[in-house]
């Protein structure tokens, strides 16, 4: 909300009290500060410079309390000048080639000229919303702020213009700029978004007929409400797989002494402990060991949010560090006396000090709920994409917000079904006298490959957990690394969108960007410029933007995306716009309010240069556009510049957009130099444009988030091939060290190991990564409001997947190389542990 200058608008009515409704907006809300601004209509300006004089059409002057543009901050840019006295916008400046010191006529409506210097020059960063129509409908208010604006003191405004007030009220208004107290906001956007609106309708209720009132907060908190849900979908797409992976592993940590404690616990039972000195021995270890493993984590976890993030109070974070540690604890715990408990009650001491478990099939596979939950995912995933609704439901102006949260079904059997999957796949192929895995390891063990495999195939159950785990998170680190990298390909995306190319340069239809045509092409490191018309067109009593454009050129200097048109076929929708000279493509929101049929035609109103006034120009539908390069996010229309010339008798183009190779800063300085002889041209860069749209919360920026599950990624990969490997190795230790007293050579030994070792490793890449690109179409495809335009392909980051890979491997090898370097060594103790 910092961005944001101005909460309130309050345009007082003729003749209605301002300090009454000054009063009723404290009675309404809580504000940190108020000004009165005035607004001033004029015939137009006028200046004489050297040897020339230049006059401009109708303008504005606006009255500013001393303390405006310190209180509402970014509101006014200083160029040139001084901020004492009378300032000229930057493009009346340049219209009227005045600077600080000049004289500029002022003519007013109905009385004599006034002439004023000028003191300085600004920018209006927000002349949009500062010049907003208040009161009326969108479709009757002006489209673009006006071109001629003059600010001064509001003591001297009174002077000029209170006698025109007297003579033509309806030339001169009043209104309040308000900021409100947003300490009093709630930190959820749709709960802000409620009370604000409660607010503003408290304040109406109170001035009805004396004042209207234009809510800017409630408008910004109304366009964040669907990226804070999105935030918090995207957070649940992406974290809870991770909580899961993190929860697994300590499952498979815990598994990993299993045995021993099992052997330890049936000799306490043997030599007369009962079951609770049993469970009690148990939770001691338990606990320790949870107690210890909690802290480590929560010390890592403050460490990150207050270094990385740069969080400044704990106490926001306090909630989630407890019952995360709460959670891990009780789920710690849990992981070992349970199994404890079962093997206490449900177990005897003999079959407990066995060395090789029964290998029968679990209950769901013999139900094969692994291939039901996986077809349950699919019909979830392809009825929420065939439909095409979306997840984040926020409509414009309403309160209400929705999740469909039902959409969760499909990543939630997805990732449960693969895991499932896994266990059966790698049961099957460690199936006793099975010759794929005898074939799979006769490259690193030779003729000691059946023996390997059926050793495998006896532990058939512990090594498919261990080949499922590794597979689980090689497939949380793929589909995380896709969707992440598809997401922030798709922000540049999302900028050239808004700019429209590398380096844009937007004016007006009296001085468009085109007169420097030739000039902007010169520039080094410029490979191509384009020239766009940007007008405006009614289409019934909807005004709407109308951009003319040459179809067969308009690629060279920005990107057309198939995901703009409706067809996809961005190459198909060009040529059928160049074949047909009054073709138009329209929005679908147009087509659907006025219910057309391609090939019907539509009449547009264009404003002719002739007399300024709007005419009748048949165009033909011939297609749906939906997005489209500087275009507005609701109706706008794309046709045939030269059509659009020959029909409103000017071939102006007002914007020109540069594809450069060179360093764009560079460019863009040097456009901003030639675009200063040209009145109100406006030079913006991709780079600007990306960095204000990740700086918003409408991006729902997510690389705090990324770098993080990326570096996690590779952490429980890690974990997974490194300490759950070597744990699992440790514990079969007592049977290595058996092998190498009956005479095995330590590369023999190391043909057990390995082959054990790369099994799981490989096994699990090989299992993992498939499912992983296939759960990261499945979030681009489930989370498609998120992108903007929506990606034409998965953005696949290889670079980090080798990284991934490599990581398992060497983790693996160090697991693998220190279980051999202890199995070479004589441990009667382990010997001794049967």
């Amino acid at each position: 909300m910092a961005s944001l200058p101005v909460d309130w608008q309050v345009l007082v009515a003729p003749g209605a009290d301002p300090a009454m409704v000054v009063d009723a907006i404290g009675k309404a809300a809580r504000y940190a500060s108020l000004q009165s601004v005035g607004y001033a209509d004029t015939d137009g300006f006028g200046a004489t410079t050297g040897e020339t004089s230049q006059t401009t059409g109708p303008g504005k002057v606006l009255g500013l309390e001393a303390d405006y543009r310190r209180i509402f901050s970014g509101q006014l840019e200083l160029n040139v000048g001084s901020w004492d006295g009378v300032l000229a916008a930057a493009q009346t400046a340049a219209n009227l080639h005045v600077a600080p010191g000049d004289i500029v006529t002022i003519r007013r409506v109905g009385m004599e000229p006034v002439d004023v210097r000028i003191a300085g020059v600004v920018a209006l960063p927000n002349a949009d919303s500062m010049f907003q129509a208040i009161g009326v409908s969108k479709s009757l208010a002006p489209q673009a702020p006006p071109d001629n604006v003059l600010l001064m003191p509001m003591q001297q405004w009174r002077a000029i213009f209170d006698p025109q007030s007297f003579v033509r009220p309806d030339t001169v208004r009043t209104e309040i700029h308000v900021l409100l107290e947003r300490s009093t906001l709630p930190p959820d956007p749709s709960t802000a978004f409620i009370l604000a609106q409660r607010t503003a309708n408290s304040f109406e209720a109170r001035v009805a007929g004396s004042a209207a009132l234009t809510n800017n907060l409630v408008a910004q908190l109304d366009a964040v409400r669907a990226d804070a849900l999105y935030a918090r979908v995207l957070f649940l797409f992406l974290g809870i797989p991770g909580v899961i992976l993190a929860l697994l592993v300590t499952l498979a940590i815990v598994a990993s002494g299993s045995e021993r404690r099992r052997r330890e616990q049936a000799l306490l039972r043997l030599r007369g402990a009962s079951r609770l000195q049993v469970l009690q021995l148990a939770g001691i270890e338990a606990v320790t060991i949870g107690s210890l493993g909690v802290a480590t984590g929560l010390i890592l976890a403050v460490v990150i949010t207050i270094g990385w993030w740069r969080l400044e109070d704990l106490r926001l974070a306090m909630p989630w560090l407890i019952a995360v540690g709460a959670i891990g604890f009780g789920f710690g715990i849990a992981a070992s006396l349970i199994p404890a408990w079962m093997d206490a009650t449900r177990t005897s001491i003999s079959a407990a000090r066995a060395e090789v478990d029964r290998q029968t099939s679990w209950l769901w596979q013999r139900l094969y709920a692994d291939i039901v939950i996986l077809a349950m995912g699919a019909i979830v995933f392809w009825t929420v994409a065939r439909s095409g609704y979306e997840i984040v439901l926020a409509p414009e102006g309403v309160a209400q917000t929705s999740v469909h949260y039902e959409a969760f079904l499909a990543p939630l059997c997805l990732w449960i079904g693969a895991h499932l999957l896994w266990l059966r796949l790698s049961r099957w192929a460690m199936r006793p006298r099975h010759s794929l895995v005898t074939v799979l390891l006769a490259p690193f063990s030779a003729q000691l490959a059946p023996i390997i495999a059926a050793s495998l195939s006896r532990q058939r159950r512990r090594m498919a957990k261990g080949v499922a785990l590794v597979a689980l998170a090689f497939a949380f680190a793929t589909a995380t690394a896709i969707f992440n990298s598809t997401y922030n390909a798709q922000a540049r995306v999302d900028a050239e969108l808004a700019n429209g190319a590398d380096v844009t340069l937007t004016g007006t239809t009296s001085h468009p960007a085109d007169a420097l045509l030739a000039e902007l092409s010169t520039i080094p490191g410029v490979d191509d410029v384009e020239p766009m018309m940007h007008r405006f067109a009614y289409v019934g009593a909807d005004l709407q933007d109308i951009f003319g454009i040459d179809p067969l050129t308009i690629g060279k200097s920005t990107t057309i995306s198939n995901a703009y048109f409706a067809n996809h076929d961005a190459a198909k929708s060009l040529s059928l716009l160049a074949e047909t000279p009054d073709g138009v493509f329209v929005s679908q929101e147009t087509v659907d309010d006025f219910q057309l049929q391609q090939g019907d035609r539509l009449n547009l109103r264009l404003q002719s240069t002739g007399d300024q006034q709007y005419h009748v120009v048949p165009f033909k539908f011939i297609g749906i556009v939906r997005e489209f390069p500087t275009a507005p996010k609701d109706s706008f229309l794309v046709a045939n510049a030269d059509y659009i010339a020959k029909q409103t008798g000017s071939d102006a183009r007002e914007v020109v957009m540069l594809r450069t190779s060179g360093d764009t800063d560079t460019v863009a300085a040097a456009a901003r130099s030639r675009a200063a002889t040209q009145g109100g041209a406006k030079v913006s860069t991709l780079g600007e444009t990306q960095a204000l749209i990740s700086s918003s919360l409408t991006a729902v920026d997510l690389r705090g988030l990324t770098a993080l599950e990326l570096a996690y990624s590779v952490l429980m990969i890690a974990g997974v091939t490194g300490i759950v490997l070597a744990l699992g190795l440790a514990e079969r230790r007592r049977s290595f060290t058996i092998l190498s007293a009956l005479g095995a050579t330590p590369r023999q030994l190391g043909a057990f190991l390995w082959g054990e070792g790369l099994f799981i490793v490989i096994g699990g890449a090989i299992l993992g990564t498939p499912v992983g690109c296939s759960m990261a179409y499945a979030l681009v495809t489930l989370l498609a409001g998120v992108f903007d335009p929506p990606p034409e392909t998965l953005s696949v980051p290889w670079l980090y997947l080798t990284v991934a890979l490599a990581t398992a491997l060497v983790c693996g090898s160090i697991a693998i190389a220190g279980t051999l370097a202890l199995s070479k060594k004589p441990d009667l103790e382990a010997l001794r542990g049967g």
